[in-house]
């Protein structure tokens, strides 16, 4: 006959389980430029709520807004800035291999284009939020990032095309 298991071994076994739950957690890299890209980004938080976030933007004022989440800042660029362009990339895939993400979700612009594209080496799942801002056609970074993100989103239904993006909403609604 076999003796019950103690108090403590059913504590340790409890306490084991819960780290293994904690642990569980997918990993979500947040990652937009600054203004609307941003503000746009924090509008989806509640779809992280499950999940061990870090948010990741291009300036440092930001970071109470995502407290108590990690935050980290990347170098702001666009395309007329070629060393800054270079310079957000390697940060950002030294980010992504440091953090290692399950998922990166990004409402653009360059540093999210960036990370869904060096994510997608990196056999991430990846999903690019076109920003609202464009109404009347798709931004030049989510046109570029979409075809290699796995979830490619436009917030606007008649911007939806069958090869992508895909509307299902915005977060203004």
């Amino acid at each position: 006959m076999t003796k019950p298991p103690s108090s403590s071994t059913l504590e340790e076994a409890t306490a084991q389980q819960k780290q293994s739950s904690a642990t569980s957690r997918k990993k979500v890299l947040a990652i937009a430029s600054g203004g609307g890209h941003w503000v746009q980004l924090l509008r989806l938080r509640p779809a992280f709520s499950e999940c061990d976030v870090i948010f990741a933007t291009t300036r440092e004022s930001y970071r109470g807004d995502v407290s108590p989440h990690r935050f980290v800042r990347v170098p702001d660029c666009n395309r007329w800035e070629k060393i800054k362009l270079l310079r957000s990339a390697l940060m950002i895939t030294a980010l992504i291999l440091r953090e290692r993400p399950d998922t990166i979700v990004t409402t653009g612009a360059a540093p999210g284009y960036f990370a869904i594209r060096i994510g997608k080496l990196l056999n991430k799942r990846t999903i690019w939020v076109d920003s609202i801002a464009n109404a009347e056609e798709l931004s030049m970074s989510g046109t570029k990032a979409g075809k290699h993100a796995d979830l490619w989103l436009t917030q606007w239904a008649h911007l939806e095309k069958p090869a992508g993006p895909k509307f299902a909403g915005n977060v203004l609604g």
